[in-house]
């Protein structure tokens, strides 16, 4: 079985995956400084509330994924990516360096810098995340700090011993040097951003960082096929708008799309729910878990409330089931699908 936990951190990201060998990969990390763990279920809950839309509250109750490490006695991260230098995907990682022992450390060759006040923050963000992040990617091991681009490929993440890509494995594609300068240039670094495409007991998933448009047209143009009816999508920008042209989703396709906690205003909903297309939030789900074995995908959640609310909905069901995991709600399954 390999697992994805996609936290509930406020409006930053933090992705875990447990790997079928039992490495874990974690991509970025946010609410790492907060004092305690979250994990558990909202109780703001408007009463009488009926149907699976509206605010569940979970925003409110974020997760710190130091302590989610530690409840699944994870000691050890094999591969963290630091999808791109923004402070809400780097949110604890002091904290989580100090911790956890890190092996490796994707980076990209960004030239960002970035100012604090007297008291060492930003926007409530810590300088000494800030500090760990450069020490970290100049690192040549124990983290060894790694810059890969689109198309990169070794053992470690893609191929076996004799060159064949596994089933369990990464491809990269993106950033692109291009796309890094462009950049570097122009001081926004969401089209920096690693966009991730993990293969899976036959699944497909897409992480996408805070990929805008310039990334989303380099993968158009270079990795339409791969990109092309995607099981699980991690939202780019946290689904936000952000301006974007939203043709990609019809090449995209996703069965299932996963987005963070960006302010309601800002998410772009319409653009998936007008193409039938279905999406679950933080702010509704919680902390959200995807188990792949024997092709079949699990969809769990933490928010037991919103749980039943989607089972009553979907299934017709009076109430969810737990899930493999405690705390965990199971909203049903997809099978296989040829890819």
């Amino acid at each position: 079985m390999s697992r994805i936990h996609f936290l509930n951190v406020n409006e930053g990201d933090c992705s875990i995956i447990e790997h079928e060998n039992g490495k874990v990969t974690m991509i970025d990390i946010c609410c790492g400084n907060i004092e305690q763990d979250e994990i558990r279920k909202s109780f703001s809950i408007m009463e009488g509330f009926g149907g699976i839309k509206g605010n569940f509250g979970q925003k409110e109750h974020p997760t710190n994924p130091i302590s989610y490490l530690n409840s699944r006695v994870i000691n050890t991260i094999f591969r963290y990516i630091q999808t791109h230098p923004d402070m809400d995907h780097m949110d604890g990682l002091s904290e989580l360096n100090r911790t956890k022992s890190i092996l490796n450390f994707w980076d990209t060759e960004n030239n960002k810098e970035q100012d604090f006040d007297k008291n060492g923050k930003v926007r409530g963000y810590l300088k000494k995340d800030w500090d760990c992040y450069q020490k970290l990617r100049k690192s040549a091991s124990d983290p060894k700090a790694l810059f890969y681009y689109d198309g990169t490929k070794n053992k470690y993440f893609a191929e076996d011993d004799n060159g064949i890509l596994r089933d369990d494995y990464i491809q990269i594609l993106s950033p692109t040097k291009e796309l890094i300068d462009a950049a570097n240039n122009i001081g926004d670094w969401n089209d920096s951003s690693y966009v991730l495409l993990y293969y899976t007991h036959g699944f497909k998933v897409l992480f996408c960082g805070d990929a805008d448009m310039g990334t989303i047209n380099h993968l158009l143009e270079n990795h339409k096929q791969e990109i092309s009816n995607i099981d699980v999508l991690i939202a780019p920008h946290h689904g936000r708008d952000s301006d974007k042209d939203f043709s990609f989703l019809d090449v995209m396709k996703p069965r299932i799309t996963l987005m963070g906690n960006a302010k309601s205003k800002f998410l772009a909903y319409d653009e998936w729910s007008n193409r039938g297309l279905s999406h679950i939030t933080n702010n509704q789900a919680g902390n959200i878990l995807i188990e792949f074995e024997n092709g079949s995908m699990y969809i769990s959640i933490s928010n037991k409330v919103f749980a039943d609310n989607f089972c009553q909905s979907q299934w017709k069901q009076n109430s969810s089931q737990h899930g493999t995991l405690k705390d965990y709600w199971r909203l049903g399954l997809m099978e296989n699908k040829k890819i």
